[in-house]
């Protein structure tokens, strides 16, 4: 048996987290001692691992509980549909990268980059469905703003946001350099993170994929190497960290409304 504290380092999920899947129902405890703790076993543990993997596939937590608790779930086969999606889903994003890649060094140094590979990685299917939504609900003047977003700044501005990047980066090795923890540097992440927003919006798994792929991607390697030997493992523990805290008070927040949902409905 686990306890909360051992479940939550085994699967890198929150203690917070843990007990509002307790709340919704959507991962009871195997048993809850005498003490209060609560424990988990080896099939708690199998169905945590469905949920993290119905998230991956960006499901509502009632839908995932719908499935997991109906009768005729078969988990092996489940698992071998999740590797099925997952690998459709990781070329699709390696294009995608690609893809990002491409557009940021045709913005940032005007690389010519054709209009057809700007959208490499999107199915012709998805890519009509993209347009038609982004036209209906943002009007077609808007649907490339995100392109056109670096064209738009002043040269001036450019620069400064180059600028700002270099010193956040710079103040993160500083960190580095004087033993700070990553965990302790939520502020020099979040400035990080707003620089980013200069380029695009990026969801929580966009900056967890980031810090992913600045340890696993051999250019961002090199580039963090050059920097600092240890800037690229550290800014992946310390964005972990930062999207992690978003995500608890995400969570505050939603328990927050469920308790004025009850009261609401006494």
């Amino acid at each position: 048996m686990y306890t909360v504290k051992q479940i939550s380092e085994i699967a890198n999920i929150s203690i917070r987290t843990l007990h509002y899947y307790d709340e919704i129902g959507l991962l009871r405890p195997t048993k809850i001692g005498e003490n209060g703790y609560r424990y988990y076993d080896e099939s708690a543990l199998l169905r945590l691992q469905q949920i993290r993997l119905y998230k991956e596939m960006e499901m509502e937590l009632s839908q995932i509980k719908d499935i997991l608790d109906n009768p005729n779930f078969d988990m092996a086969e489940a698992l071998h549909n999740h590797r099925k999606t997952l690998m459709h889903r990781a070329n699709r994003l390696a294009d995608l990268i690609n893809t990002v890649e491409n557009t940021i060094v045709h913005l940032e140094r005007g690389t010519p980059m054709s209009n057809k590979k700007l959208f490499q990685g999107f199915s012709d299917e998805q890519q009509k469905d993209y347009e038609r939504e982004a036209r209906l609900q943002y009007g077609p003047e808007h649907v490339n703003e995100s392109i056109r977003r670096w064209k738009g700044y002043s040269e001036a501005q450019k620069k400064a946001i180059m600028d700002e990047g270099n010193v956040v980066y710079t103040d993160i090795i500083k960190a580095i350099e004087a033993g700070t923890p990553p965990e302790a540097v939520g502020d020099l992440i979040q400035r990080w993170h707003e620089h980013i927003r200069h380029f695009y919006e990026p969801t929580y798994d966009i900056l967890r994929g980031l810090g992913d792929l600045y340890t696993t991607d051999p250019r961002f390697m090199a580039n963090f190497h050059d920097m600092h030997p240890e800037l690229a493992e550290y800014m992946k523990v310390a964005i972990n960290h930062y999207v992690d805290e978003l995500e608890y008070a995400e969570i505050e927040r939603l328990l927050a409304e469920d308790e004025v949902n009850k009261r609401g409905n006494l």
